[in-house]
């Protein structure tokens, strides 16, 4: 156990924590789904960052529009490039991601410094509130410079009694997993990093909703946090908030344009949220309850205006529910940006923030090759049986892929260093979400998972790539998603398997040849596609 101390410069502000006991040297044991979950924050808010890059204050899309991450907007941005939303909410996670305590001074200076560093080094577009309070924050030499900066956000609200823009609330989805262990410290935590850039009360009180929302769909699987939320706003305005999520819950997402008052940001996320419809569980129509998440990124960028940021606020809490096995692999492949991170920098920091900077037994994630070397045989290889351009293998191959291979799709759990391959476009690095495990709750989104990882090797041969499939020893995962595959192929469910597990001597667990079967066959017309 650690105390912090904290003394703040204004009485008007909400964050006063004088001193206090931190649990930072506890942390809470979390499953399989929950870390999955956790995993899921920052990669579902940096896609919808992605996905509204293109159409931030454009034209609005209309219901039959679909969104796509192809880059231009405001940057110009690349395609799949995220922005300044989940710009700052890394300099925010590479602090949390430490197991810091985010209310003490020193969590707070590194914060406020990481803001200063990104606006020298690598802010792509700053909002003028934002830009303004960095620009003063960094001038003088007294005080720390997360107080010079608290009085700059205070100076500035004094001066126009509005500093309520949605840039406080943009960053806020990781907080939410600092504190799975404590709803009250995650509000502190979420208000204290507000109050750095945004000195108005409203900016606060979306930051707490919305992190502690974070925090309960992390650690349950639901969206009940933003109305418990309210329980840690001020009596004052709760009220208030409650009337506005009201609004929000009635629709349609569209009413909330303009949304760059943080009021109206929160309610289009939440709106675009809520309003989507969950898919019902079918997985051989094609239908996953977790394509919640990309459906409702697509009404969020559809809402209109600050689009990046409205699609990045829901797509924290998106990821919070749904889990990183329900992010696309099509979109997994693209996202990238500042600081060099792609998605398996994503998970790794929301990883450590959950576990208050601990990796577990094995090392994951930080280690930076992860060592399967007691798990006997890594040298299997052999042809797809309906598609010679797919090698299915082990894990020893992945630091030495085959010749001629030019794509790989992982099914196990590799070091940081371990993606890409080398001489593999870290794009053409696909790592999949999938457990072998007998357990349906270690694979929440099972059917989706086995369909999304088949699919996209598909689509990477359609792009001329040759292909390594792998998982450990390729006994259970492999033969799972090769079998799909192979129905994709236009193949059948028992001739798909049976050639694939006669290729390998080999059968998977009856969990996932099951969801295989659950899957079902394809149409001839998408076989032929």
């Amino acid at each position: 156990m650690t105390v912090s101390l904290l003394v703040y410069l204004t009485l008007a502000t909400e964050c006063v924590i004088l001193v206090k006991a931190t649990t930072r040297g506890i942390h809470m044991k979390l499953t399989t789904e929950q870390i999955d979950r956790a995993a899921g924050v920052l990669l579902g808010q940096a896609c919808g960052d992605a996905l509204g890059v293109p159409y931030e204050f454009g034209r609005k899309l209309g219901p039959d529009d679909e969104p796509e991450m192809r880059g231009g907007g405001l940057g110009p941005y690349a395609p799949g490039e995220w922005s300044d939303d989940t710009q700052m909410a890394l300099c925010i996670a590479q602090v949390a991601a430490t197991g810091a305590d985010l209310t003490s001074r020193d969590a707070l200076d590194e914060i406020a410094q990481a803001f200063l560093d990104w606006r020298s080094n690598g802010a792509s577009d700053i909002g003028i509130q934002t830009s303004n309070v960095l620009a003063n924050g960094a001038q003088g030499s007294t005080g720390t410079v997360s107080e010079r900066m608290l009085a700059a956000a205070r100076a500035l609200h004094d001066a126009t009694g509005r500093t309520a823009g949605n840039g406080a609330l943009m960053r806020t989805g990781i907080v939410g997993l600092t504190r799975l262990e404590d709803a009250n410290e995650t509000a502190d935590a979420a208000r204290c990093i507000a109050e750095l850039t945004h000195a108005d009360l409203l900016a606060g009180d979306a930051c707490v909703i919305w992190s502690l929302a974070v925090r309960r769909a992390v650690l349950d699987g639901t969206f009940d946090g933003v109305r418990e939320g309210l329980d840690h706003i001020p009596t004052t305005r709760r009220d208030q908030w409650a009337q506005w999520l009201d609004e929000a819950e009635t629709g349609p997402a569209t009413r909330f344009n303009p949304n760059g008052f943080t009021v109206h940001a929160l309610q289009a996320a939440w709106s675009a949220i809520v309003t989507t419809p969950v898919p019902q569980d079918d997985p051989g129509s094609g239908s996953f309850p977790c394509l919640h998440l990309q459906e409702s990124l697509k009404t969020a960028v559809r809402v209109g205006d600050d689009t990046d940021t409205v699609a990045a606020i829901a797509g924290a809490l998106l990821g919070a529910r749904w889990g990183a096995s329900a992010v696309p692999a099509a979109w997994r492949r693209r996202v990238h940006g500042w600081p060099g991170m792609r998605a398996n920098d994503l998970v790794r920091l929301g990883v450590l923030a959950a576990r208050a900077g601990r990796d577990d037994p094995q090392g994951w994630p930080s280690v930076e090759h992860f060592d399967y070397s007691g798990y006997g045989n890594l040298s299997k290889l052999v042809p797809h049986p309906t598609d010679d351009g797919v090698l299915l293998g082990a894990a020893g191959y992945v630091q030495e892929p085959p010749q001629g291979v030019d794509a790989v799709v992982s099914l196990c759990r590799l070091g940081s260093a371990g993606v890409p391959s080398p001489g593999i476009a870290p794009k053409d690095h696909v790592e999949v979400w999938l457990i072998d495990s007998p357990d349906p709750e270690a694979n929440p989104n099972l059917e989706f998972v086995i369909d999304d990882a088949a699919r996209v090797t598909q689509q990477l041969r359609a792009e001329g790539r040759r292909v390594l499939l792998h998982c450990v020893q390729a006994q259970s995962r492999t033969p799972t998603v090769a079998a799909r595959y192979g129905v994709l192929l236009g193949e059948s469910v028992e001739n798909a398997a049976g050639a694939v597990n006669q290729a390998l001597h080999t059968t998977p667990n009856e969990t996932l040849a099951n969801a295989v079967r659950r899957l079902g066959s394809v149409s001839a017309k998408e076989a032929g596609q």
